[in-house]
């Protein structure tokens, strides 16, 4: 792919497009066979985003093995392995090498119908976004590290990392979706941007319709965040309009870094309804219409 996809595709017949993305990432929980579980969600994502079904995965590691116990990179593995089936993908072995930091992911390939690939790029005037996730993972994971948080409260957050996107991919492909991508490590604002990269469209979001875990805005007022969200705010700030009132630690929420997140889909007005009915039909209950494409101003996003 030419623009900034969520995963690199190349045909090899008029049935049949392959689908390759990888990724991996340093631990942001403490049970190790749930890191696995949100390594390998996240990883698997990027093949959802684009309308395709993941085929196979390999495991990319890396593990201090002079000073932590085997045991736990089984637990990770086991935990990778869980999604990886449930995805209806097969692992086909993988990769490990020794590091001072422990990492993991995986290299996935899916499968997708040339003609129904869906990009970031196909959005329209007039088309909704539909987020099926909440936002703050990285907020909220940050504040686990530090002590700040219990398990117990951070219940909804794993649950939101660890769930994967096949439903809501599945059921964007069926209502025919203009446009997707996942909301990762560039934040809803960072990500909201590649969806009008390309044409002469922009962004408006509704700021009190995007959903957030609990505990987050008091975090962001106590200057709780990971380091990726100022960066992430330095970098596209530039591309953001903040209209009314919204108070700069709300506004950060919007840069946080998220793992695992969900997806944000583009269609029509009246399908999007039909979209969140079957979302939450299925379970996905924090789906919601978030904001919609507009004409002006190009390549741009209008918070209000």
């Amino acid at each position: 792919m030419e623009r900034l996809d969520d995963a690199g595709v190349y045909k090899i017949s008029n049935e049949v497009a392959l689908i390759q993305t990888i990724d991996f990432i340093t631990p942001i929980v403490n049970d190790p066979y749930e890191f696995g579980q949100i390594a390998a969600a996240n990883s698997i994502s990027d093949v959802y985003t684009m309308g395709g079904k993941p085929i196979t995965a390999m495991n990319v590691v890396c593990f201090p093995n002079t000073r932590l116990d085997m045991s736990l990179l089984r637990e990770i593995l086991r935990g990778g392995l869980n999604k990886i089936e449930e995805a209806g993908a097969a692992l086909m072995g993988g990769h490990s090498v020794t590091d001072q930091e422990m990492k993991y992911g995986l290299s996935v390939t899916g499968v997708v119908h040339p003609d129904k690939l869906i990009t970031n790029s196909g959005t329209r005037i007039g088309d909704v976004l539909v987020l099926t996730k909440p936002i703050g993972t990285g907020v909220m994971s940050t504040a686990l590290k530090n002590r700040l948080v219990d398990d117990e409260a951070f219940k909804p957050v794993m649950h939101s990392m660890t769930t994967l996107n096949k439903k809501a991919a599945e059921l964007m492909i069926e209502l025919n979706a203009h446009a997707c991508t996942d909301i990762t490590g560039f934040g809803l604002i960072g990500h909201a941007s590649h969806l009008v990269q390309e044409g002469e469209t922009g962004i408006e979001l509704n700021f009190e319709a995007i959903r957030y875990f609990p505990d987050v805005m008091d975090f962001l007022k106590k200057e709780v965040a990971p380091g990726g969200l100022g960066r992430n705010r330095d970098y596209y700030s530039h591309q953001v309009d903040f209209k009314g009132r919204i108070a700069e630690y709300k506004r950060n929420l919007l840069f946080d870094p998220q793992t695992s997140g969900g997806l944000l889909i583009a269609l029509t007005a009246s399908d999007a309804g039909i979209l969140l009915e079957k979302l939450r039909k299925s379970g996905i209950m924090d789906a919601e219409i978030i904001g919609k494409i507009i004409k002006q101003p190009e390549h741009k996003i209008v918070v209000k």
